[in-house]
């Protein structure tokens, strides 16, 4: 009986609002979804599984790729031109995944505990005056240098795990050119109350705690300060113009000014309004910024990588020499010798008798095989070198060497980019540091070559007395240059000048002419450090890397410290334990563009929704859902009151199992019908115009009453009403509801794990119909 009512529900409302919900296929699906997201820009639907599998699916059910981060995934969001997906985790990392197969091209390390919410917006420019504008700024580097280089990666071996997807660096240099693409911001939200924010999703530019931040409240005339308490952050949302940022969260709301008036009632879900104005303000500036440091942080993560392969490619050639070498001091000792194998080389060398440990080791112990693999052995290390130098080590230090100097003459622009913390100071200390780095670079060139040069002459030395030796027992010596022998048996016998040059902890002793040299050199300009020669190349990267590290710490803590507090508004208490589980309560907020501003060029207001379930009990209510609108304009100066909405009582068989804010103002509301009703095993999905709605306005009273919910005009909820659309589901259904504005569709998922795709807009193209056919 309550099946057929839902039935001519259903009818009645077709015949009142048009055609319900068109199904455009039912799919099963293996899996548990919880967490599911459209793209943006294709007809791609991104889902997480209970198991923290990401599954990329078209819209006609065909799936593209599968992929196991090998974390617990807790969030989901798209980059604003829908080519990165981007995935939050338990652990606090931010994973950036290539939409055409999938791989990892970035994990950020953002926050200390779970990424509860994700939010990429991108500034929408005024007019096309505006974008051009934007644009036109033109990163020099592509003229003076080619393309930067990539992760080095010979005979096998690879660099590591920097992060990077291991064979993916085109879509990885596509990535980190900023150039072409307009200002976007990822925005990070986690359990403890931190929110991060990233350009181009990569570069980290600022970050608030709102256990933290200050909350000024003018009412009646008085202003009171407050702060939030043990904050669990559920929802943020940018608004396109990147001015605004509501958040909802959770925590307990305190009276800094008489912590006498903070109370029980005072711990519950609060919605924030943040003043996000400097990066609209000062857009320009932050993206030529972060494109050049973000393609810095790229080519240091090369240098990295490079310097850690030249380090075990070295360190295993020279493994095998000194392991084969090793058996000669072993044999001067079991012959009762006291000289060294210096000494005995020396005496090879200049023409005196063999001793027998020496033949021995040389006929019997290397043998002339034995020296040729090693000698092949160095050559090969030698030679994989020259290529990590030549294509990736210096390539990559010379365009960071440019890069620096281009944000070293923006610092200088003060009246622009001091208000972002680009220090001029710190510019010009890094860059002194990345051209000592250059200098020591070079400098590895030619150690490097003149130490192989000299093993080159030891190998063909030594291989010309083995033979000797091996044909008939003589005292006779081969002709060579000594003098290239004395100084390979001084200085690298039991020396490495290569491996003191890559590792860290190393320093270097310089006679004191060198030193005054250094120091005469420092008068003509142009560098202040005298000690780079007593470093070794890791040191100076080491260097390079802090102050790097403080000089890109200015902007984002420049910039962290403009982002303000404007507003709050108290929604409904909790208990402290339903204050952590308030990140799985519906809720949905959206910046949507007014209708005055749409055809004005010249400017840009929009109004920001926040659409959430109150969950049953808190302020007396059950089964209602609050819509609200304009938080950010009552925020403002302005004295007119606009902060209004409207609270939607659900019919009591039923219970919203999620929603979702819509395009134009509208909002989409999943029901599913209680266990305990006659409706039980029934679901419907509503869309509802807001804008035929009663809105009454809502007042901010501080601090006789935290909670002023109720005064909302209260709307009853009819499945037969005609101020929407609503489309009959025979099955009962679980979270997520996906909705996408591009293409005009929604994904719900049932509880028998059924996958069911609806178009939400009459007026979509239809030209799909062939994925209901699929499997």
């Amino acid at each position: 009986m309550a099946e057929e009512q839902m039935e001519e529900a259903a009818s009645s409302s077709a015949a009142a609002s048009g055609t319900p919900f068109q199904l455009q296929f039912d799919k099963p699906i293996p899996f548990q979804i919880k967490l599911a997201e459209w793209n943006p820009e294709k007809d791609l639907l991104a889902m997480v599984t209970d198991d923290s599998k990401v599954l990329l699916h078209r819209f006609n059910w065909q799936r593209l790729w599968t992929i196991s981060p090998g974390k617990c995934i807790t969030s989901i969001c798209w980059s604003p031109d829908g080519k990165i997906v981007a995935l939050g985790t338990e652990d606090g990392f931010v994973l950036l995944h290539d939409v055409e197969n999938g791989k990892m091209l970035r994990s950020i390390k953002s926050h200390d505990v779970a990424i509860v919410c994700l939010n990429w917006a991108e500034d929408e420019p005024l007019s096309r005056t505006d974008k051009e504008d934007l644009l036109s700024y033109e990163d020099r580097t592509t003229r003076f240098f080619p393309p930067a280089p990539v992760m080095p990666r010979i005979g096998g071996l690879n660099s590591g795990d920097t992060g990077l997807a291991d064979e993916n660096e085109e879509a990885i240099q596509a990535f980190s050119s900023a150039s072409c693409q307009r200002f976007n911001i990822l925005c990070t939200g986690d359990k403890d109350g931190c929110i991060c924010f990233s350009i181009f999703g990569i570069f980290p530019i600022g970050k608030i705690n709102i256990n933290k931040v200050p909350i000024h409240v003018q009412s009646s005339g008085k202003r009171t300060s407050y702060r939030l308490q043990d904050v669990s952050i559920s929802k943020v949302s940018l608004s396109r113009n990147l001015h605004q940022l509501v958040l909802l969260c959770s925590g307990k709301l305190i009276n800094t000014d008489n912590l006498s008036l903070s109370n029980d009632l005072s711990v519950g879900v609060h919605c924030l309004h943040l003043d996000t104005s400097i990066f609209s303000n000062r857009k320009n500036e932050l993206h030529q910024v972060s494109q050049q440091a973000s393609s810095i942080q790229d080519l240091v993560e090369v240098v990295r990588a490079s310097i850690s392969m030249m380090s075990k490619q070295w360190s295993n050639a020279m493994n095998l020499f000194h392991e084969k070498f090793s058996a000669l001091p072993s044999l001067l000792t079991a012959h009762g010798m006291e000289s060294s194998s210096e000494d005995e080389f020396m005496s090879l060398l200049f023409g005196t008798h063999t001793s027998p440990a020496l033949h021995q080791f040389l006929v019997s112990s290397l043998g002339e095989a034995g020296l040729k693999r090693i000698a092949k052995t160095i050559e090969s290390a030698g030679r994989e070198l020259r290529i990590v130098v030549s294509e990736h080590l210096q390539p990559a230090v010379e365009i960071i060497s440019f890069r620096l100097a281009e944000l070293r003459g923006l610092a200088r622009w003060r009246s622009r980019f001091q208000n972002i913390g680009l220090d001029e100071k710190l510019m010009d200390g890094v860059t002194e540091r990345v051209g000592m780095l250059v200098v020591q670079v070079e400098r590895f060139s030619r150690v490097a070559a003149t130490v192989l040069y000299l093993f080159q002459n030891f190998f063909s030395w030594v291989l010309k007395c083995v033979k000797i030796l091996l044909s008939e027992p003589t005292d006779q010596v081969p002709s060579t240059n000594s003098e290239l022998v004395v100084i390979f048996l001084k200085f690298l016998l039991d020396k490495d000048p290569i491996k003191q040059l890559v590792e860290t902890d190393q320093i270097f002793e310089w006679d004191i002419d060198t030193a005054k040299h250094v120091e005469h050199l420092v008068v003509f300009g142009g560098f202040t450090d005298t000690k780079f020669l007593e470093r070794s190349l890791a040191k100076q990267f080491s260097e390079l890397e802090e102050s790097l590290k403080e000089a890109f710490l200015m902007p984002f803590t420049t910039v962290s410290s403009q982002i303000h507090c404007q507003g709050l508004l108290p929604l409904y208490p909790v208990t402290s334990s339903d204050a952590l589980s308030s990140t799985s309560t519906p809720a949905s907020i959206a910046f949507y563009k007014d209708k005055d501003s749409q055809h004005n060029a010249s400017s840009y207001s929009s109004t920001d929704y926040i659409c959430f379930k109150i969950p049953d009990g808190s302020l007396n209510l059950r089964n209602f859902v609050a819509v609200i609108k304009d938080l950010c304009n009552s925020c403002s100066t302005s004295s007119t009151p606009s902060l209004s909405g409207f609270l939607l009582h659900i019919p009591v068989e039923y219970e919203c199992v999620d929603l979702s804010l819509y395009k134009d103002n509208q909002v989409v509301l999943l029901l599913s019908g209680k266990s305990s009703s006659e409706s039980a095993g029934r679901s419907w999905m509503v869309m509802l115009q807001t804008e035929n709605l009663s809105f009454s306005q809502l007042s901010r009273t501080f601090p006789a009453n935290y909670y002023n919910l109720q005064e909302l005009e209260v709307l009853e909820l009819q499945l037969d009403t005609d101020y929407g659309k609503v489309r009959s589901i025979p099955h009962p259904l679980s979270t997520p509801l996906a909705v996408s504005a591009s293409r005009g569709v929604a994904c719900v998922f049932s509880s028998r794990r059924h996958a069911l795709v609806y178009i939400l807009d009459e007026d979509e193209d239809e030209d799909e119909d062939e994925g209901s056919e699929m499997e």
